[in-house]
């Protein structure tokens, strides 16, 4: 299942003639976006993946509009040149603030979490709270979709600046993580929610703590899953969906592959061989402008 060697040649590159043999793309700022390569493993078993993770910028949520869009719009030029045939944004922050954007620009289909995950959220309840980064909660992007869906249904966001870096460095089980997480969820707890939205990929990692937390009424939201769902549905529309045996998932980092790969260990079972992409120096000033793919999520 896991890549054991740089793809010398680019060996995801398969001859137009079989489209469907070409990988998705899957990226993020660090490991959150694992657990929606795990939804792809257990929901599309067939797909090949290349994976990115954009750690040496993370965490996102802290960056500005502009960084976030040009981050997305250079990640999703590299994975162009790959050969992917969909992009996932395993990364709400990039959904919330960079999607219209870069799908004006790419022809490679793009899925972000954000509509995938409210039509979820809006199935399970009407008190809705969202625990996001606080771009991605300073943009309302979640509370517009999901009141969009339906207009009686209550939202309420919350950022929350120290869950990815605890994520990142492990600390899933400190008495500190503990702490941040009530006071986190406080306010959320106080509207009396019914459903509660991971708006980060990287906080199904705490779902174990969450839960402690809000009892079990209430019902988790894991936008991860709902948009592989999508990603299924798209792949079908576009006939794309791939029934050969998948290849080696390859992964990729803009940061220390050794880091990533010790930290993503204990998501994956295994220690994975990941490689090192320089992002920042890619040319990206021709851009297509014609997106050619039926983009609906």
């Amino acid at each position: 299942m896991f890549s054991s060697s740089t793809f010398e040649g680019n060996l995801y590159n398969l001859s137009e003639q079989e489209p469907q043999r070409a990988p998705i793309g899957v990226f993020d700022s660090g490991v959150g976006g694992l657990t929606v390569l795990r939804q792809i493993y257990e929901q599309l078993p067939n797909e090949s993946i290349i994976y990115l993770g954009d750690t040496a910028r993370l965490p996102y949520g802290i960056r500005s509009q502009e960084e976030i869009i040009q981050f997305t719009r250079e990640i999703i030029f590299w994975m162009e040149s790959q050969g992917v045939k969909m992009v996932i944004m395993a990364c709400s922050t990039s959904s919330a603030l960079a999607i219209e954007t870069v799908r004006s620009e790419f022809k490679v289909p793009i899925l972000g979490l954000i509509l995938p995950g409210a039509v979820t959220a809006v199935k399970a309840g009407k008190r809705i709270g969202v625990i996001a980064t606080p771009a991605t909660a300073k943009s309302n992007a979640y509370k517009l979709a999901i009141q969009e869906i339906n207009s009686n249904a209550l939202c309420w966001q919350v950022g929350c600046p120290e869950f990815v870096p605890l994520i990142e460095q492990n600390r899933i089980d400190d008495s500190y993580t503990f702490e941040v997480a009530r006071s986190y969820l406080e306010p959320l707890l106080k509207q009396e929610i019914d459903t509660l939205v991971y708006g980060c990929t990287h906080y199904p990692h705490l779902s174990t703590l969450l839960r402690s937390l809000v009892g079990e009424s209430v019902a988790l939201v894991d936008p991860g899953k709902s948009v592989v769902e999508a990603c299924a549905q798209e792949l079908d529309l576009l006939g794309l969906k791939n029934t050969y045996p998948p290849l080696p998932t390859r992964f990729a980092v803009s940061g220390s592959p050794q880091q990533f790969a010790q930290s993503s260990v204990m998501w994956l079972g295994c220690t994975p061989m990941v490689e090192s992409v320089n992002l920042e120096h890619l040319n990206i000033n021709h851009l297509s402008q014609d997106n050619g793919g039926l983009i609906s999520y």
